[in-house]
């Protein structure tokens, strides 16, 4: 079905995923295909301020019921999408059962089938255990038989910042001037994930410093510019609205931005070292200069201080030993 066949106010997204959107009314996406009358039947209740909801306390039911709600609607772009895969898979995979009688060995066998992919099937534990927080609010459960599940390990090598010598690689290998250069330059000076980096207007250069609205937390910051950073905007002409912009205009994609730097990458030997890493750098670099998780937080936009432990490992030890050695330096001059 073409644009200029669906009803108003309905739109088809890349993907082909349907949405409703109309001033005033909730951004809705439809359960149903248009033409069909379920469709027809779903387009009159939105209209009416409500979406439907299936009958019966299916697992399938809950997941539309959340999805419907504040609870999701209320969330940042970036985590609806993320969301987004793990409730149509629970809708096609696990829909079919009941949602009030669901226990804790239901959620860890959803769990163990995807175990080849680690972060989706610990994604699914996350995302039920909110549909659950859901369930107990619309009072189809007492209890959430996916909290306290255990998440899986990866067993893959924890995530290093990349170290001096192949930062200093890398810029020989990418002069100023370069978009390669630009993109690592924005992602080592403002700490953020790629996706927000390449989203970077010239517009949003303000005071010294760039404005970011994360897209995942949906936190505002200003971030000052590094020196590098600086140097790297100085050397770069402005071709369209976003910093990153191709010469003609257009946006850099996620998949461009990534072969870029990756053959960078392989020509310096940093294979090990990949984009998102470069926010574990700046986390690291922070943490060395003797930052405490607060101040980390203001530049990197982390929500949770656990997490910014977790980047900082070694680099935040290393300045408060010297300090604690200090003190007990001193306490013995004194007694």
């Amino acid at each position: 079905m073409t644009k200029k066949e669906l009803p108003k106010h309905v739109y088809r997204k890349k993907g082909g995923k349907v949405y409703f959107q109309r001033r005033g009314f909730k951004t809705v996406r439809f359960i149903s295909e248009p033409g069909t009358s379920e469709f027809a039947a779903e387009y009159a209740l939105i209209l009416r301020g409500r979406a439907p909801v299936p009958e019966g306390r299916t697992l399938k039911a809950l997941a539309i019921s959340y999805q419907l709600s504040d609870r999701f609607t209320g969330l940042a772009p970036r985590t609806r999408q993320d969301y987004l895969r793990v409730l149509d898979y629970v809708k096609e995979k696990l829909g079919h059962l009941p949602a009030d009688r669901m226990q804790r060995k239901d959620v860890i066998r959803a769990q163990q089938a995807n175990k080849d992919a680690v972060r989706f099937a610990n994604y699914i534990v996350q995302v039920l255990r909110v549909m659950f927080e859901h369930g107990i609010d619309q009072g189809w459960r007492d209890d959430n038989p996916a909290k306290g599940v255990r998440l899986l390990k990866s067993g893959r090598p924890p995530r290093l910042p990349w170290p001096p010598e192949k930062i200093t690689a890398f810029r020989e290998a990418a002069p100023l001037g370069t978009r390669g250069r630009l993109i690592f330059e924005l992602l080592l000076g403002t700490g953020q994930r790629i996706g927000d980096v390449l989203k970077m207007r010239w517009n949003d250069l303000e005071e010294g410093g760039v404005n970011v609205r994360q897209g995942k937390t949906g936190a505002e910051l200003w971030i000052p510019l590094t020196s590098g950073l600086r140097e790297a905007l100085g050397a770069t002409p402005k071709a369209g609205l976003t910093i990153c912009a191709q010469l003609n205009g257009s946006p850099t994609s996620y998949d461009g931005a990534h072969a870029m730097i990756m053959a960078i990458r392989k020509e310096i030997g940093a294979e090990a070292f990949d984009i998102h890493a470069l926010r574990h750098t700046a986390a690291h670099e922070l943490a060395a200069a003797g930052c405490s998780g607060e101040l980390i937080q203001a530049i990197t936009g982390h929500t949770n201080l656990g997490m910014v432990k977790h980047y900082t490992g070694s680099a935040s030890q290393k300045p408060r030993a010297k300090e604690a050695q200090s003190r007990r330096e001193q306490n013995r001059c004194e007694t």
